[in-house]
């Protein structure tokens, strides 16, 4: 369905205990009623998700959430403030209203409102929060056209709506700001330093290779069916004809590769977050037999681009 149309049945559709596909600023969410316990288990159904990796609870203003969770910390009031509308997501207090299954048992809950207006209509509409991780199978290539999420997730979803690609390309930075000194438990499309103008010094934590204590945080994630390996720093590599595909920052590497993408010719790092996942999903359908990725700059959003290229070749091997 179009996101720009008659909103009406998808957000009956959610009411009802289905799934709804939908665009926000970051990635394409797989929607489902975070109120309704036996809903929020279809998402981890749908996606093969482990029930150990907790999803990411949508409102649809930032008026919402004391009602939801009751009175929320100051900091993270001001990060709110602040960022909502926006690729932030922050860790508060699970509410007794949250079921345990959408928090993966945790007593914690994270929580956002997009900055897409096809998705907090949506959320409004429905009349309920709306739990959503991104809309592929777990541990894929994130999903930034509804045409990803089509053929990712197929009939697994009643409603799939398309709002075109997404403006950031990459997930939400996730705060957990309930404490002393901030801590970044995943790197985002909101980068650090913008955090840090309202909250001082974080701390950032690396991945986890056991349970989660926040969504998107495993270290082997957003990982094309291809195997990907990623560069060192002005590491050369040479291409081989009609096996490897490569990803290029900015500049586009001399022939010999089968596949090529390039991120930003303008060394954008913005657009180049924009182009990740779809340039790593044309790549994924080129047929190659490996991805070879370039990092990029580790400034800004360029932090949170190399921290998906990490994860996504966290399970690389050398060839034999």
């Amino acid at each position: 369905m179009p996101a720009d149309g008659d909103l009406a049945e998808a957000a009956a559709v959610l009411r009802a205990g289905g799934l709804v596909a939908f665009p926000t600023e970051t990635v394409y969410g797989l929607g489902a009623n975070a109120l309704d316990a036996r809903a929020a288990a279809r998402i981890f159904e749908a996606k093969a998700r482990p029930s150990f990796d907790p999803l990411i609870t949508h409102l649809a203003d930032a008026a919402d959430l004391e009602p939801l969770v009751g009175p929320v910390p100051p900091v993270v009031a001001a990060l709110a403030a602040r960022f909502w509308p926006g690729p932030l997501t922050l860790i508060v207090d699970r509410p007794a209203a949250i079921p345990p299954i959408v928090t993966s048992g945790l007593e914690t809950m994270a929580v956002r409102v997009p900055d897409n207006d096809h998705a907090r209509r949506l959320i409004a509409v429905a009349g309920v929060p709306v739990a959503a991780p991104s809309a592929n199978r777990f541990g894929q290539l994130s999903p930034t056209r509804a045409e990803h999420v089509v053929r990712g997730l197929g009939a697994a979803v009643e409603v799939v709506l398309d709002g075109g690609p997404t403006r950031c390309g990459i997930e939400s930075t996730i705060v957990d700001a309930r404490g002393e000194r901030p801590v970044v438990l995943r790197l985002g499309a909101l980068p650090v330093e913008e955090v840090e103008k309202v909250t001082g010094p974080v701390t950032v934590r690396p991945g986890s290779s056991g349970h989660p204590v926040a969504p998107g945080t495993l270290a082997a994630h957003y990982a094309p069916r291809t195997p990907l390996r990623l560069l060192g720093g002005g590491e050369p590599v040479a291409g081989d004809g009609a096996r490897r595909g490569y990803l290029a920052f900015r500049d586009r590497p001399v022939d010999g590769w089968a596949a090529v993408e390039v991120l930003s010719a303008a060394g954008d790092l913005t657009e180049a977050a924009a182009r990740l996942f779809d340039a790593l999903h044309r790549l994924d359908a080129a047929g190659v037999t490996e991805i070879v990725a370039e990092p990029v700059p580790e400034t800004g959003v360029g932090r949170a681009i190399n921290d998906r290229l990490r994860r996504a070749a966290a399970t690389w091997q050398p060839a034999s």
